[in-house]
């Protein structure tokens, strides 16, 4: 029978490192991470995301709103605009610019928090 051969663990010391404390996933430009980049990037991922919640959740209310609307009221499908039904032009092109309003609105408060959080992280 043939031995196993046997395991080595090969290491080395790093020259005059400080051990740098896990972020989440968040990789910060610049310096090593130290404990207080690491609070204020969770505090800023905590704040995106609640904006997206937020952002998704006026996207769906408005949406809804809007269906329920073209659903509900028979005078819309009754209305002509070009030979088309009102209630057809609004379904097929009235959500475009719902959904660019809030893409602006998502981009330009995302970009505030960013700024918020970059201006805290730099006044330290």
């Amino acid at each position: 029978m043939t031995e196993k051969p046997k395991r080595v663990r090969v290491t080395a010391d790093l020259p005059d490192r400080r051990p740098v404390p896990l972020t989440r996933g968040i990789a910060l430009p610049g310096a090593p991470v130290d404990e207080a980049d690491a609070v204020y990037a969770r505090a800023l991922m905590r704040s995106q995301l609640r904006l997206a919640l937020g952002t998704v959740a006026g996207f769906v209310v408005v949406v809804v709103a809007l269906t329920l609307a073209i659903a509900l009221i028979p005078e819309i499908g009754r209305i002509l605009v070009w030979g088309l039904p009102l209630s057809w032009l609004l379904q097929a092109y009235a959500f475009y610019p719902i959904i660019v309003v809030f893409a602006v609105l998502y981009v330009r408060t995302a970009g505030r928090n960013e700024r918020r959080y970059r201006a805290l992280r730099d006044r330290e």
